[in-house]
């Protein structure tokens, strides 16, 4: 194809821009880059490099150099200033200059990926032979207890453990880091262990409990006969916990019961009921049924013999409640710390809405009436009809047709409102000096500016954790994305950061129509900052929670691998889960090839 000299000059006078406008932001951004780690130093100035080429529309520029048999700056991001320069150099070939001095004193496009490559190492450790993409795996309570678990997590590809501090308490952390560690020295396999901070997270209040119920049932066919008897585990009250079909016994002669014998009963529903022993072993006893049977405290169930044993039912926990919610409901979220409940009504007309308080309640002051207001990750919606000092009104205009659940502890997002708090929590300033002496990362939860690292990195000096533990940003909120420079520019003081894209939030804040968009922007931004990125939230989630994968989620896998981590959250297919992305990841890793992109001009970003 001839060349047209008036393109390729058009194309170099636009080259020249963007060249001027890296110099003259580095110039200008000095002070920022001399305070950033040596380690670092590279990586900054080629993420305002980045920033300064992202300042242009380059499509139209783009769209010349594929006619020109010329790369495109698709995945440039890690030496984006090379590239421009080496773009410029043949160019200036095509029309008779000599350009070999302006290259001269540039790091090469290798180096580029070689950055990315070590950073990844030093913060995700060594990963699988097979793949470049470590799998972090969120670690369930269970974890504590149940080695094995874990041994299998590690032995299907587990590189990196999460552990929650939103969840469970210091002395089951300890538990699941020692398993962790124990199923790491026996497989011979680094596992990185990261810890997350709760963070200034908004989330629903408690419920008034549920009945103190167990409900045991057999399995049917489509016929209705019986194809698994359904089982409960009799246990002493002191030894009871919450797990399911498990019943506490008050009385404490478990050890009398034998196989083989039957126990009559009244249920909770006056139904006469037989269960059989099926194994007993000190103090647990095994029971089957073939008819449904309910449990509550103070039942009996009687030995069928000469001189019966009578084992009275103890105290059950409740279980967890939920309100359920409709389109056009009403809801009042409090900031009064109480106990929510559902809606009460009279003659099937509401005379009290459902209500449920925030566990933060200084939203009160930055919301106002017309805001939206999200729960459980965007599962039910809806908007602020009044926002009085204590109480906020909001009618449900998002919800499944038959309802919606939401229950305690689940996660508020007010994407209309600016929220003036991030950083540090007591909790978090608490729970930090035990990741401080346990894990190898802490994960710093919501993200919003680049003060809340500052105020990370005093609380690490303070316990004498900065040059020890490593930190991965969690990119949660628009303030986040916004600030992703700043933000990033700052964490670059110490060695060995990471991003996660919290996908979950960052998808009600930024809008789901925006999120494909953004996410993108956030993997281009990291890598031209040679920053590792982990993929988050709901990968492989109907799979770890219900034992099949859909067929998007399938997709959404393999396009983890633009990152260098996936992080899977737990549930009761969790090993299935682990396979499955192994699987993918190892299978894609040999055809990776990143899809080319075409960049407009970057908006709303700040640079320091």
């Amino acid at each position: 194809m001839k060349i047209k000299k008036e393109v390729v000059i058009e194309v170099i006078e636009r080259m020249d821009e963007i060249i001027a406008k890296m110099d003259g932001d580095e110039e200008s951004m000095i002070e920022t880059l001399n305070s950033v780690d040596s380690y670092y130093v590279k990586s900054a100035q080629n993420l305002l490099n980045y920033i300064s080429f992202r300042s242009f529309d380059v499509r139209e520029i783009q769209k010349h150099l594929k006619n020109l048999g010329l790369t495109r700056f698709a995945n440039a991001e890690g030496h984006i200033k090379s590239s421009v320069l080496t773009i410029r150099y043949l160019l200036g070939l095509a029309v008779s200059e000599r350009e070999e001095e302006a290259l001269k004193g540039h790091w090469s496009i290798k180096k580029g990926r070689k950055l990315l490559t070590r950073n990844t190492k030093n913060l995700l450790g060594i990963g699988a032979d097979n793949r470049r993409v470590r799998i972090m795996v969120t670690q369930p309570k269970e974890a504590a207890e149940d080695y094995e678990l874990i041994r299998q997590m590690v032995l299907k590809g587990m590189d990196c453990a999460r552990i929650n501090c939103a969840h469970d308490s210091p002395v089951v952390w300890s538990q699941i880091i020692t398993n962790i560690k124990k199923a790491s020295g026996e497989l011979n396999k680094e596992v990185k262990i990261a810890m997350d901070l709760a963070g200034p997270k908004i989330r629903t209040g408690p419920i008034i409990p549920g009945p103190q119920v167990v409900r045991c049932k057999p399995k049917k066919d489509a016929y209705g006969k019986v194809i698994e008897p359904g089982r409960v585990l009799l246990v002493p009250q002191s030894e009871y916990t919450s797990i399911p079909n498990t019943l506490p016994i008050e009385s404490q002669n478990l050890e009398s019961i034998e196989v083989d014998q039957v126990l009559t009963m009244v249920d909770a529903r006056s139904k006469r009921r037989k269960l059989k022993v099926v194994s007993s072993d000190k103090n647990q006893v095994e029971l089957k049924t073939v008819k449904t049977v309910y449990f509550e405290p103070g039942l009996f169930l009687i030995t069928s013999s000469d001189e019966p044993t009578e084992l009275q039912v103890g105290q059950i926990a409740p279980q967890e409640n939920a309100l359920v919610l409709k389109v056009n409901d009403e809801i009042w979220l409090k900031k009064e710390d109480t106990l929510g409940r559902p809606a009460e009504y009279k003659n099937e007309e509401m005379v009290t809405p459902a209500m449920i308080s925030c566990q933060m309640p200084e939203v009160f002051d930055y919301v106002k009436q017309g805001d939206r207001v999200f729960f459980d990750d965007g599962k039910i919606g809806g908007v602020i009809t009044s926002a009085e000092a204590d109480i906020l009104k909001i009618r449900i205009s998002l919800a499944k047709e038959n309802g919606s659940k939401l229950r305690a502890e689940k996660g508020i997002n007010f994407p209309d409102s600016r929220l003036g708090f991030s950083g540090l929590t007591a909790k978090d300033k608490k729970d930090l000096a035990f990741v401080a002496e346990n894990a190898d990362i802490v994960n710093f939860s919501f993200v919003n500016r680049k003060e809340d690292v500052v105020e990370l990195y005093e609380e690490l000096s303070h316990l004498g954790a900065l040059e020890k533990l490593d930190v991965v940003l969690k990119i949660e909120t628009q303030s986040g994305f916004e600030n992703l420079v700043p933000i990033l520019l700052k964490a670059m003081k110490t060695k060995n950061i990471g991003v996660m894209i919290a996908r979950g939030d960052l998808a009600i804040e930024t809008g789901w129509e925006n999120i494909g968009q953004v996410q993108q922007e956030m993997l281009s931004i990291c890598g031209a900052a040679h920053v590792p990125v982990i993929w988050a939230t709901q990968v492989l989630e109907n799979l770890a929670k219900n034992g099949l994968p859909s067929r998007s989620e399938i997709t959404d896998a393999t396009t983890a691998l633009k990152a260098e981590c996936v992080m899977l959250n737990k549930g009761p297919f969790i090993l299935e889960a682990i396979t499955l992305l192994d699987t993918i990841l190892c299978k894609m890793e040999s055809s990776q090839n990143k899809n080319e992109s075409m960049l407009p001009k970057l908006k709303s970003l700040a640079m320091g």
